[in-house]
């Protein structure tokens, strides 16, 4: 789902526009800080129903809070603990319905009820995860799933 104030189009049609915006912001630009800040506020802005869109990134065997958008947040996770930590570990992307049901779910806000989680992955390595939460249960589907897949693809080209 998506601002409808700011994306008139199908889902399909928004989310290819928004993959579009992230390449034309990273276009030229090599700092990784710079591209994550751009990517988190590109994703708060395009999507509704969302109170946290932001990166933790690989350090050793664990994920440390990077650039991102929303209330203050856990700064790191060990690998196989919560949503991201399980993201990071079997390097794929695990969305969740309700996070009340997630074993070992970390609860950073007390808001939120659903999230998707997406690793970076560049060259075989594991640079971190897209993290997005939902005061909503059930926010995210397969559709979201494909596209924000797609967006950290074009991400990572660029980090």
């Amino acid at each position: 789902m998506f601002n409808p104030q700011l994306y008139r189009g199908t889902k399909e049609e928004n989310y290819q526009l928004a993959i579009k915006q992230l390449a034309a912001l990273l276009e030229g630009e090599t700092n990784k800080i710079a591209n994550l800040s751009n990517a988190s506020a590109l994703l708060n802005q395009f999507l509704d129903n969302i109170n946290w869109a932001g990166f933790y990134l690989t350090e050793e065997n664990e994920l440390v809070l990077g650039p991102f958008q929303g209330l203050p947040a856990c700064v790191r996770i060990p690998f196989g603990r919560g949503v991201c930590g399980t993201s990071a570990e079997k390097r794929e992307t695990v969305r969740v319905e309700d996070v009340h049901q997630f074993p070992g779910h970390i609860a950073c806000d007390a808001a939120s009820q659903s999230e998707i989680v997406v690793p970076l992955l560049k060259d075989g390595q594991l640079l971190g995860v897209l993290d997005i939460d939902s005061p909503e249960k059930n926010r995210f589907d397969e559709e979201d799933q494909k596209y924000l897949e797609l967006f950290v693809k074009e991400l990572c080209a660029h980090l």
